[in-house]
């Protein structure tokens, strides 16, 4: 080659680099303008600044791809889920005397309203019975959305009944999270759209990823029949969750059948994220051919605020109505969770209650099902239990139940894990319980989750302890972000 053309070359060359480089310090400084301008954990956001800064060509295309939050446009093409209460719905005392209330109000999610049935589901095999019963029992309309659709016997007979539901005139609805059932085939799901009944994919990830929402996801719980009555909780509808017969291999979880006004804004919940998905109007889902206007009826004594949290939501409600709780705390707090990754506050706040003489107590799995999820618990349960919290393993493998229960006359179930994905990515929902019975009642199944736990016990120095400590560190420091 001659020389022209090689001072060409390496001109050619340089250029090319200047560019590149002067392009990934603009996209990183635009990366780091809007981690700056969300309101994220703090955790969150160094988690990101630092790979962003130090390793700008993977931070950057894996922010885009993975790491928005609050996302201006997906917000406004998503009608906001406040799910106001029904006009008739009777009003709860805790609307006036309580300061959790009234934060979570004054965060921007909806009051409690009074006039709730309430039944605890405490086992896989009776939330399945009751599911089937009322999938059985809609006159009207069956409304499902999930997490996680087992390829399952579970899976498998929910879609046969579904199907034959919908043969039989019910108009039915399933929203599937495109990642949770990424391995869901479109076969599996067929017996169900030809008997009538639709299926809809929430944020596909290749159609969202260019906007950022790729790491959006819905793992809210809800089923409505007849707008009615609504289930709530943790429960994926697979055999690791539910099933008409016990097996071993079979997760502890929790939710709740529930009947009155709270039923009627679970149902808004899942019409607004219905017509998101689908394009379809609000007053095509809500017309369904029979009368709604006794939607906010009594059915029973419960007070029962629901609160949605995610993207589509304005500020952090469930959040701040969790650090509301544990703030509040006179007596005592017990946290149930199958994923522990605290945020600074959280830790905090858990950590003072303990040290000022309150009863703390936390159950978590003995082995969670995702090791960096263990390796990014190990030094919140080291230092809670330092703290005089009590640590308890719920065992021998993992337990997927979520509940806080505070001073027997407060509490919240719902979807969400107390980790950052739950409380600051994901689309979640959770029912604060704010009527004693119901509140006794759920401490009644704390307590039976107890007796089949054992205590923590921080492990004690091994080998190989350096390697350990950076395998926790570097878990603390992704756990954020995952």
């Amino acid at each position: 080659m001659h020389l022209p053309d090689l001072i060409a070359d390496a001109l050619g060359n340089g250029l090319r680099s200047y560019l590149l480089t002067v392009s990934g310090f603009l996209l990183a400084v635009l990366v780091l303008a809007r981690l700056q301008g969300e309101r994220r954990a703090p955790a969150n956001t160094l988690a990101w600044l630092l790979i962003v800064v130090l390793l700008p060509y993977v931070g950057v295309p894996l922010f885009l791809l993975v790491g928005g939050r609050k996302l201006r446009r997906l917000v406004a093409r998503k009608a906001p889920v406040c799910p106001a209460p029904p006009v008739d719905a009777p009003r709860a005392a805790a609307c006036a005397d309580s300061p959790v209330a009234q934060a979570i109000v004054s965060a921007g999610a909806p009051p409690p309203v009074a006039g709730n049935a309430v039944r605890l589901l405490t086992t896989g095999e009776e939330t399945y019975a009751v599911l089937e019963e009322h999938i059985r029992a809609a006159r009207h309309s069956v409304d499902i959305m999930t997490f996680i659709l087992g390829r399952d016997d579970t899976g498998r007979r929910l879609i046969r009944l579904l199907a034959a539901r919908a043969r039989e005139g019910v108009k039915v609805r399933l929203l599937l999270d495109s990642v949770g059932c990424m391995f869901l085939s479109r076969d599996f799901l067929r017996r169900l759209t030809r008997a009538g009944g639709e299926v809809a994919w929430f944020m596909p990830v290749l159609h969202f990823a260019p906007r950022g929402a790729a790491n959006l996801r819905n793992h809210r719980k809800i089923a409505v029949f007849d707008r009615r009555t609504a289930m709530v909780g943790g429960h994926n509808l697979a055999r690791l969750y539910l099933g008409p017969q016990p097996w071993r291999k079979r997760w502890p979880d929790f939710g709740a059948i529930i009947t009155g006004p709270a039923a009627a804004q679970l149902h808004e919940v899942f019409i607004a994220d219905w017509c998101f998905t689908t394009g379809q109007t609000p007053a095509t889902v809500r017309g369904n051919g029979f009368a709604s206007n006794d939607d906010g009826l009594a059915s029973g004594p419960a007070e029962l605020q629901v609160v949605a949290s995610g993207p589509d939501v304005p500020g952090d409600p469930l959040y701040e109505g969790i650090l509301a709780m544990i703030q509040e705390a006179k007596e005592s707090v017990v946290l149930i969770t199958p994923y522990f990754i605290p945020d600074e506050v959280l830790m905090r706040s858990l950590t003072v209650k303990a040290r000022a003489g309150r009863a703390v107590t936390l159950l978590v799995p003995t082995k969670p099902d995702h090791l960096i999820t263990e390796l990014a618990r190990r030094h919140a349960l080291r230092a809670l239990h330092a703290a005089g919290v009590e640590v308890r393993l719920v065992g021998p493998g993992m337990m997927h139940s979520k509940a806080l229960i505070v001073d027997d006359r407060l509490a919240l179930f719902g979807s969400a894990n107390f980790d950052p994905r739950s409380l600051f990515v994901n689309f979640e929902i959770g029912v604060f319980v704010h009527s004693q019975p119901e509140v006794l009642a759920m401490k009644a199944w704390a307590d039976s989750l107890r007796v089949r736990s054992h205590a923590y016990r921080p492990e004690p120095p091994r080998g190989f302890a350096p390697l350990r400590e950076l395998a926790e560190e570097v878990s603390r420091l992704l756990a954020p972000m995952l």
